[in-house]
Formats: C-alpha cells, sequence, structure tokens
C-alpha cells in the first residue's frame, strides 16, 4: 500500500473514532485570528481551505459540532490584539492564529488561559521565550515551528548557487511583524560565510512594496530575499510581480510565491502545516492541554525552480541544483 494510501485511511479512521469520541450536541467554538485574508473571501484561500478540510477530515463540520469565528487584520496589524479581544469575549474554545509575530503577539496578550494553536510559527519559538520547550510547552500555547531560522540560511546557500556572483543580496521583510531575531543570526552567519553582503530594505505592510523596490534597485542589489510572514504569503503575486518587473533574481518561503512568477522557493508547504494544525484543535477539544502537547516540526522542505521565469530573467539554474529540484515549473 502506497504513503498516500496509507495517509487517507488512517485519516478516515481518525475521523470515524473523532466523530464517536465528540459528546453528543456539542457545539465547539473555534477563533481564528488572521492577519491578511478578508473574512469575505477567507473560506476560497488554499491555505484555509486546507485548514477546514482537516478539520472535517477529524470529524469537526461547521453548523453541526462547530461553529468558527473567523477576525482579520487585513494588513492592519495594529488592529490584530482589538480583534482577538473581540474573539474570546465570544467565549472560543480554541484560539487559532496562522503564524507567531504579530498575530500570536496579541493572542498572547488577550489571554493567558484560552488555548492557543499555532499553525506555521516563523521564529524560535523556545529562544522567543513563547513556550518552555518543544517537547512540553507550557502555558497555553502549542502548534508547529517551521524551523524558519535555519532555513534562513540555506535559502541563502541556494541563491547563492542559482546567482554565483551575487555579492549585495537584499532582504524584504517588515519588522512590525516580527523581529525575526533568530532568522537574522542565522542568515548574517551564512552571509559572512559566503562573502555576501546584505541589504535590509522594510516594508510595512503591501503599501510599502512599490516604494521598497525601487529602494532595492537603487542599492544595486543583485538578488532579494523575503522573509516568512503571512502578509507575504497574501501577497505573494504582487511580489512576484515587482520582482520580475525589477529583474530580481527572488528567493522566498513559499512554492505559492515560485508558482506566481518569482524565481525560487525553499521551504514546507503551508496549507499541509496549516492543514496538520487542525490535529492539535482536536487533542485540545478533547480535553488534553495545550501546553501538554509537544511543538512540532516540519520534516520535509520541497525547492521549487521557476524555470520560465529563468529564461526570462537570464538566469541559468545549475544542472545540478535542477536535480535536486522537488518541482521545476516551466
Amino acid at each position: 500500500m502506497s504513503r498516500n494510501a496509507i495517509l487517507v485511511l488512517a485519516l478516515a479512521v481518525t475521523s470515524t473514532t473523532a466523530a464517536l469520541a465528540q459528546p453528543p450536541g456539542k457545539i465547539y467554538r473555534l477563533g481564528v485570528l488572521a492577519t491578511s485574508q478578508p473574512a469575505a473571501t477567507w473560506r476560497s484561500a488554499p491555505q484555509l481551505r486546507a485548514f477546514l478540510e482537516g478539520l472535517q477530515q477529524l470529524g469537526y463540520v461547521e453548523g453541526q459540532n462547530l461553529a468558527i469565528e473567523y477576525r482579520s487584520g487585513e494588513d492592519m496589524l495594529e488592529r490584530l490584539p482589538e480583534l482577538a479581544k473581540e474573539l474570546l469575549a465570544l467565549k472560543v474554545d480554541v484560539l487559532w492564529v496562522p503564524t507567531c509575530g504579530a498575530p500570536l503577539t496579541a493572542a498572547m496578550r488577550a489571554t493567558t488561559t484560552v488555548p492557543i494553536v499555532v499553525a506555521a510559527c516563523s521564529d524560535d519559538i523556545v529562544a522567543a521565550g513563547i513556550v518552555q520547550s518543544l517537547a512540553h510547552p507550557g502555558g497555553n500555547i502549542t502548534g508547529i515551528q517551521k524551523l524558519t531560522p535555519e532555513l534562513a540560511a540555506k535559502r541563502l546557500e541556494l541563491l547563492k548557487e542559482v546567482v554565483p556572483k551575487a555579492s549585495r543580496v537584499a532582504i524584504l521583510w517588515d519588522p512590525g511583524y516580527s523581529d525575526f531575531a533568530a532568522d537574522w543570526a542565522h542568515l548574517r552567519a551564512s552571509a559572512r560565510s559566503l562573502g555576501v553582503t546584505l541589504l535590509p530594505v522594510e516594508a510595512k505592510g503591501p503599501a510599502e512594496f512599490d516604494n521598497s523596490f525601487l529602494t532595492i534597485v537603487a542599492m544595486r542589489a543583485d538578488a532579494l530575499i523575503t522573509f516568512s510572514d503571512a502578509v507575504g504569503y497574501f501577497h505573494r503575486q504582487r511580489l512576484a510581480d515587482l520582482a520580475f518587473q525589477h529583474r530580481l533574481a527572488m528567493m522566498t518561503p513559499f512554492e505559492e510565491t515560485t508558482s506566481a512568477g518569482g524565481l525560487i522557493s525553499y521551504g514546507p508547504s503551508i496549507p499541509e502545516l496549516v492543514r496538520h494544525s487542525t490535529v492539535f484543535i482536536d487533542r485540545i477539544f478533547k480535553g488534553t492541554k495545550a501546553g501538554d502537547i509537544a511543538i512540532e516540526q516540519p520534516t520535509k522542505f520541497d525547492l521549487v525552480i521557476n524555470l520560465k521565469t529563468a529564461k526570462a530573467l537570464g538566469v541559468t539554474i545549475p544542472q545540478s541544483l535542477l536535480l535536486r529540484a522537488d518541482k521545476v515549473l516551466e
């Protein structure tokens, strides 16, 4: 039996077991605190469709035994604290956030008792003081850590393979979302070993993207890396378009950005992490304390290359890298 078949069978069994285990008539209330995706369209977003599918596979169906309260800052990060309090006032059983940074900070400041599940934490969750340890988080927070700090260095190494002559690499980031302290530490160490000068460029939300790219061009950057945050994920098409317009080789954490026209990406599948985060919600609904559920980390990271974009930019992708790629888009 194939691995996929085993997974489907396991999910089917889990779904049936979950449905039988739930108290009859119980309606669970789940709060979702998002950064960008508007409330009017959230069910159509790929990563949030995966979220709903994950819940359904575990036996939770809206209108039957599940009520979802959705709130989004719609790129206005300063609204997140107010929205977190609004969700808590609705007496949610679990508060779900997509990432660390602004949404998790807002949730943490709003409650120390209601369980919080983070789907894809970009920070070093222990070093940042968010949890006590990966094995025993303690407190009211659990979820998934993406290993982003280590991946930040790996992305620079891969980008250097694609553009060997790159000596000046711009880093597009939003300090209002997170300080990305661990990412910067790993990235600077990698840059020193590769002889690369890093050019930090701030973009505090999508309204600043255009000017940020003009700054990157003015700084004579040879290539560009974007950090892992929900705003960049949501606005991936615009980032891909701007990078292409300014003829910049762009490395991102998200396959979806590469599919949208970016050059290269390396990281875990966001929809799959979001889907898997529903397992944490299920365990909490069934009575396990969030602080007793170990933080998980992804084990699969996809290298995706857009060969069409490479050709348009005049970038020759080494054959050795193409052979290592999980996906090559042509």
